[in-house]
């Protein structure tokens, strides 16, 4: 397994402005901290548990038809090149509509989020799967993969109003670096 490009692959994906990101990141100037913590922790639980479905799903199809993963393996490096576009080429300049902040929304939109709903259908067989099958060890995964994705979330959080600034400042330049990440990691699945 490719750890610097499962890394940077959760990394950029979790980090990156995305509909709950731009959410927190609203919620955060408009209803202050405490209200986006509650949306961020409802995303976070609906976040891991998205992982651990995509993981039961793609265990047991592997199991059934193994030949699925090199398919699953192509829809993921294809959905990171699609999302290094949409990031190379991304405005940031759009407005968010706002939104309530509370628990539930943000539980609920992990569902309706299709960036967070690839994602987890994607990584599992992507990077996981190939070298480990074994249940325990891909708990273990789901379990660092959501981590990372409170992580994300909490940093949008905390330093919300800073990162708009500088996304704003240097939107070019941060878009670029992190399409080329994108790529890589698609690259890296293949090698």
């Amino acid at each position: 397994m490719n750890f610097t490009s499962f890394i940077l692959y959760c990394f950029i994906v979790t980090f990156t402005p995305g509909p709950t990101n731009i959410v927190i990141l609203s919620t955060v100037h408009n209803t202050g901290t405490k209200k986006a913590l509650e949306y961020t922790y409802g995303a976070t639980l609906a976040f891991g548990l998205l992982l651990l479905i995509s993981a039961m799903l793609n265990t047991m199809l592997i199991g059934i038809i193994p030949k699925i993963l090199n398919l699953m393996q192509v829809i993921g490096s294809f959905y990171m090149i699609y999302l290094a576009y949409q990031i190379y080429k991304m405005d940031s300049s759009k407005s968010s509509e706002k939104q309530s902040g509370t628990f539930m929304s943000g539980f609920l939109m992990q569902f309706l989020n299709p960036k967070v709903v690839l994602f987890t259908m994607t990584v599992i067989p992507s990077y996981i799967l190939p070298y480990h099958v074994k249940m325990s060890t891909v708990t273990i995964n789901v379990i660092v993969i959501t981590i990372i994705g409170f992580l994300a979330f909490i940093t949008w959080v905390l330093f919300g109003s800073i990162f708009k600034v500088f996304l704003q400042k240097h939107k070019k330049t941060v878009n670029i670096v992190m399409a080329f990440c994108l790529v890589y990691a698609a690259v890296m699945i293949w090698i």
